[in-house]
């Protein structure tokens, strides 16, 4: 009776990940481990709801690493054994890349670094700050300029596209709008404001991240205190 549930967790686990690929990125250094996050703040879900707005002005004030830590799990954090995340994800396939553009952040260097939902860590991927290459190609817009940090999210659709075909585009859209509302209600328990920022050139994105042929760029997020 064991065996076969031993054999049939397997079976969970590789459905699960049919179709999810592990492309890695090449780091700078070793990685990051970030503070464990907090599962509890003073702020209900409703109040979090009732406050959320877009919000484009921030303070000069930098994040420290526990703030940082808390909303990348808020939008990519996993939450049980299996894997999943805080945000659905069709099949389970996790399409979702996730950077950090860090340019004022206590204990971390400037760069761009992408988030290991798995490890709950960081890998430096590119040493220089990015805000002011981003602010030209998302059309010279403030927020992505000054805040202290942004957070881009790119997909690899295949993940998706292979195990649903084209209608896994729409479930791609879907899961970064899912991710990005938590980043949202997590920065109000934060004492911090962000806003959706998708209009941009995206191939001056890719370029300017050196993403890989496979990576698109969905969103920026900017992220600061109020």
């Amino acid at each position: 009776m064991l065996a076969l549930k031993l054999v049939l967790i397997m079976l969970i686990v590789m459905i699960a990940n049919l179709g999810c690929t592990t492309e890695k990125r090449d780091f700078i250094g070793n990685r990051i481990e970030l503070p464990a996050p907090s599962g509890s703040s003073d702020i209900s879900v409703e109040e979090a709801i009732l406050q959320r707005r877009s919000i484009r002005r921030y303070s000069d004030e930098p994040l420290n690493l526990e703030e940082v830590s808390q909303l990348l799990w808020s939008a990519q954090g996993v939450t049980n054994e299996r894997g999943y995340r805080t945000a659905p994800s069709a099949g389970a396939t996790f399409p979702l890349q996730l950077y950090i553009v860090a340019g004022n952040v206590e204990g971390l260097d400037k760069g761009v670094y992408l988030y290991e939902p798995d490890s709950h860590s960081l890998g430096q991927v590119m040493e220089q700050d990015l805000r002011p290459e981003l602010h030209s190609a998302a059309l010279r817009q403030s927020p992505v300029l000054n805040a202290p940090i942004l957070l881009v999210f790119t997909a690899i659709y295949d993940r998706t596209t292979g195990r649903y075909g084209e209608r896994g585009i729409r479930y791609v859209h879907n899961e970064v709008g899912h991710a990005a509302q938590n980043v949202h209600l997590q920065a109000i328990t934060l004492g911090m404001g962000t806003v959706v920022v998708g209009a941009f050139r995206d191939d001056d994105v890719t370029d300017i991240m050196s993403l890989p042929d496979n990576e698109d760029p969905l969103y920026i997020m900017p992220v600061g205190k109020l």
